[in-house]
């Protein structure tokens, strides 16, 4: 999987993952996207995807798909596009995500947030985005954005100008 961009961002703290969140639901590029979430538990995986779904209008609960494996949205900020959060974290066998048939969700417009990628490795198409969250000894998140395609950087490069200070 070929990078075409990489940024570093930093989150001292819960505050600025929701800042991320929002600068990341401005930018227009969101509705069409696949973002892929890696990082260990606790890394803040599922944090960022309630605070961007709820950036992009989504009320009521915002549930982990960790046993469902997938949870559908329909964020009024989309414009009728859906957005799907997936959670991989429960497979063994990457050719689950073919037998449940993500495949055409993936294929149609949409945004498609993915926790746990590496669980369905080989079997999903090339992210826009991927996201690396670690944890540093004092709990902040260290944050590598990376662009794997062209529309990713473009998404890239329009969440760092909103991040800009």
């Amino acid at each position: 999987m070929s990078i075409l961009e990489t940024r570093p961002f930093h989150w001292p703290d819960e505050v600025a993952c929701e800042q991320f969140a929002q600068a990341l639901a401005a930018c227009p590029q969101i509705a069409d996207v696949s973002i892929e979430l890696d990082g260990g538990l606790g890394a803040g995986k599922t944090s960022l995807v309630r605070h961007l779904l709820r950036a992009l209008g989504v009320t009521g609960r915002i549930k982990s798909p960790s046993y469902a494996v997938v949870e559908d949205y329909q964020p009024p900020a989309l414009e009728g596009l859906p957005a799907h959060h997936f959670d991989f974290y429960r497979f063994s066998d990457p050719r689950e995500w073919e037998d449940a048939g993500f495949r055409d969700l993936f294929a149609a417009p949409g945004l498609k947030l993915s926790e746990w990628p590496e669980k369905a490795a080989g079997m999903l198409p090339p992210p826009d985005l991927k996201l690396h969250l670690d944890v540093n000894d004092d709990d902040s998140r260290a944050v590598r954005a990376e662009a794997h395609t062209a529309r990713g950087q473009a998404l890239l490069a329009d969440l760092s100008r909103r991040l800009a200070p």
